[in-house]
């Protein structure tokens, strides 16, 4: 952020306010060249603005009972103790637009967070903790105005999605912006939990963006969409506010609806756009959104016309781009991408940070070179989805407190995932003439991967609630630019009953866009395995043709594998026009893959970058570690990237609710606010960021499914001065993190 215009700036200032009126068809009137006019950016519509003013809890329902961070639910009932349900709607099969704001913004708040009192909720943090960790805030409302808007292409199929949150305490003589992309595939409020809480505390306006995902779920067999404010409508009705509808002719959906009924299309795998190599630029925007948004709401009229000037500028306005794993991705990404200076600072809590190289540095982890690192997430997670169910088998891997299978209901997972290291061993991917030596065969593989042994008793866990599963056909859909009809390595999506492809309910359907996180995992669509033995199947139940066994459809990870690397699992044979997978999908996939790697030039921007060592989703010599060195080869001493790496934490603080996890694993949430806090500091005041580091923080211990109260003990602060045994250093060109 600059203080006050300079020269330059003026003059850009100047010749844009030149331009706007040498294209007005009216003139400027009396306007002169420093009296420039608030206009949109290029390719956002502007859909308007809703106050959401309520000062207490209750009657959330309606527009007038919502706030901005809670949707009127406040702290406690974010906090409910029936932590799985929504609250409910008047009627299930027409909620209305309030109702399905209320339970999105609730939905996606406990998704990124513990929201168990014992985990640190309404403790640590929450909407009642203010920014200095002290519970002053009562139930955590904040009163304001939202403004949405979509940024879309010339074709009308992009639909990104965008809000601009500013509260009543927003502070015009120092404005600050913090902009939120949406982690995961989330929709608009993705980043509710952590840019929109501490923005919206610290007075900031804040500009929520879906970056193009978000619950874009399209029903083939009916021709219903999203539209943008959640509701659902024909395509047709929906029209230019459908948020999402697959790209298929009329013709081509009756016969897809005939070999394949009830399957389902969701924007982030079927949109043909490949909407991550926009993450950055979307963000972007949302923050030039957020500049106008100020502009409408504070800016005086100028030149004798209802139009408002321009009062608020990136010169001006402190903007820090935050948020976590996807959207840790978009802040970098934006970074890497602000030629116009729109960013000040970035917060990337957990990103999935895929460097462009893997030259010219490495990384070294207690003094040791780390051979696995800097992995494109298309090649680690088709390794997870080949060898993950295996290696949960190994001893190292066993979380004896709580089986994850059984709790999401796949009771026989023990078997299925034996018959997957029997047919790995069968296929040769696997060594060892026991299950015990396949799954310790299959773990080190994930060990080569980069996954560490903090992430071992992660596997079963991740595995079992599909994540590599989900991401694998997701990814590979989106980065191929895939069709929904193509069908690719066999899966699709659909809802689920007695195992098989079913129609979606009608209620289900309706609630979808405050339920659904965007991804394939059940709500409201599972991964199918339409080339299953016996006909098609949820893929935990999948048969593969080529085994004949119940193996966690072990054929379509083969698949998937082939797409990323082009050659045959199996055989290793280059893949042809003919095979399975063609050649051709996969040069498409490895070309989407190429289109989303990071390049590591920050453009010297201030950067404080999170990671959790126990992270099994994202493993952080794949990511965090191998973005910090290659950043630091690309910027050199420029560089103004921190690194912190929290012992302890794992990449889902929801999970910290469950029996065996309390135990075992702290909120890293809790350093997400103190990096914002700090880069607010920096900006602020000049305060210098903290060193990289390790935070070595204390797990709760106890008994699964009763551990302790965490406490501010837990979690120590990130250290201005850390010792030397915590400090995250080089070893030449090496990160040298210290075990």
């Amino acid at each position: 952020m600059h203080s006050q215009f300079d020269t330059r700036t003026l003059t850009l200032v100047a010749a844009a306010a030149a331009l706007v009126c040498a294209s007005a068809l009216t003139g400027c009137g009396g306007a002169t060249a420093l009296d420039p006019v608030n206009t949109l950016p290029s390719g956002i519509t502007d859909l308007g603005a809703k106050t959401y003013r309520a000062t207490t809890t209750g009657a959330a329902n309606t527009a007038a009972g919502q706030d901005l961070l809670t949707a009127g639910l406040g702290k406690s009932g974010i906090a409910s103790t029936a932590a799985a349900t929504l609250t409910s709607f008047a009627d299930p099969a027409n909620p209305t637009v309030d109702e399905l704001r209320r339970n999105a913004v609730q939905s996606n708040y406990r998704g990124l967070v513990d929201n168990t009192a014992g985990g640190g909720f309404g403790v640590l943090y929450g909407p009642n903790i203010d920014l200095s960790g002290k519970a002053t805030l009562g139930e955590g409302l904040v009163p304001g105005i939202e403004y949405t808007g979509v940024l879309d292409d010339a074709a009308g199929r992009k639909r990104v999605t965008m809000a601009v949150q500013v509260p009543d305490n927003f502070d015009v003589n120092n404005p600050c912006v913090v902009v939120g992309p949406s982690s995961g595939s989330r929709g608009v409020y993705g980043a509710i939990a952590t840019a929109s809480d501490w923005g919206l505390k610290r007075g900031c306006a804040v500009a929520l963006t879906d970056a193009g995902k978000g619950m874009g779920l399209y029903d083939l067999s009916d021709d219903t969409v999203h539209k943008v404010d959640g509701t659902r409508a024909t395509r047709t009705v929906a029209g230019t506010l459908s948020n999402f509808a697959a790209n298929i002719s009329d013709a081509a959906r009756a016969a897809f609806n005939t070999a394949f009924p009830n399957r389902l299309a969701l924007k982030h795998a079927h949109s043909q756009l490949n909407p991550e190599k926009d993450w950055g630029n979307d963000t972007l925007s949302a923050a030039a959104y957020a500049l106008y948004v100020l502009n409408q709401q504070y800016a005086p009229t100028v030149n004798n016309t209802p139009s408002k000037g321009v009062r608020f500028t990136a010169a001006n306005t402190m903007v820090i781009a935050a948020s976590v794993s996807n959207g840790g991705a978009a802040v970098l990404r934006a970074a890497e991408q602000d030629t116009a200076g729109l960013i000040d600072g970035v917060v990337a809590g957990e990103p999935s940070a895929q460097p462009s190289s893997t030259s010219g540095y490495g990384v070294q982890f207690g003094g040791v070179d780390v051979g696995g690192f800097g992995k494109p997430l298309m090649d680690y997670f088709t390794i997870a989805n080949l060898y993950q169910p295996c290696a949960a088998l190994a001893a190292p891997a066993a979380l004896t407190e709580v089986s994850i299978y059984n709790y999401i209901g796949l009771t026989a997972q023990t078997t299925t995932a034996t018959n997957r290291c029997t047919q790995l061993a069968a296929k040769g991917l696997v060594t060892g003439a026991t299950t015990a030596a396949q799954a310790a065969d299959a773990l080190s593989k994930l060990h080569a991967a980069g996954w560490t042994a903090d992430n071992d008793t992660m596997h079963n866990a991740h595995y079992a609630l599909g994540n590599a599963v989900i991401i694998s056909m997701m990814y590979t859909n989106a980065y191929g630019r895939f069709s929904v009809t193509d069908n690719v390595c066999g899966m699709s999506a659909a809802a689920v009953a007695a195992g098989a492809p079913a129609a979606i309910a009608a209620t289900v359907k309706a609630a979808s866009y405050a339920t659904g996180n965007g991804t394939v995992n059940g709500t409201p669509a599972t991964v199918i395995y339409n080339d299953s033995v016996g006909g098609a199947k949820g893929w935990n139940l999948g048969v593969s043709p080529s085994t004949g066994v119940a193996d966690f459809s072990l054929d379509a990870a083969l698949c998937q594998r082939a797409l990323y690397t082009g050659v045959d699992s199996v055989s290793g044979a280059a893949l042809a026009a003919n095979s399975t997978p063609t050649k051709a999908q996969s040069d498409a996939v490895r070309a989407g893959v190429n289109e989303v790697l990071l390049n590591g030039n920050l453009r010297g921007k201030p950067t404080l970058m999170l990671a959790g060592r126990s992270d099994a989703l994202l493993p952080i010599n794949n990511s965090e570690r191998a973005y910090a060195a290659y950043n630091r080869s690309v910027e050199g001493s420029g560089s103004k990237l921190r690194y912190i790496e929290v012992t302890n934490a794992q990449h889902f603080d929801t999970f910290n609710a469950f029996s065996g996890f309390d135990t075992r694993f702290v909120p890293l949430h809790s350093y997400f606010v103190q990096a914002m806090n700090a880069m607010y500091a920096n900006l602020k005041s000049g305060t210098a960021l903290p060193p990289s580091q390790v935070v070595r923080t204390t797990a709760r211990g106890g008994a699964a499914g009763a551990a302790p109260a965490i406490t501010a003990a837990n979690v120590p602060a990130i250290s201005a001065s850390p010792v030397a045994a915590d400090q995250i250093g080089f070893a030449g060109t090496a990160l040298s993190v210290p075990n």
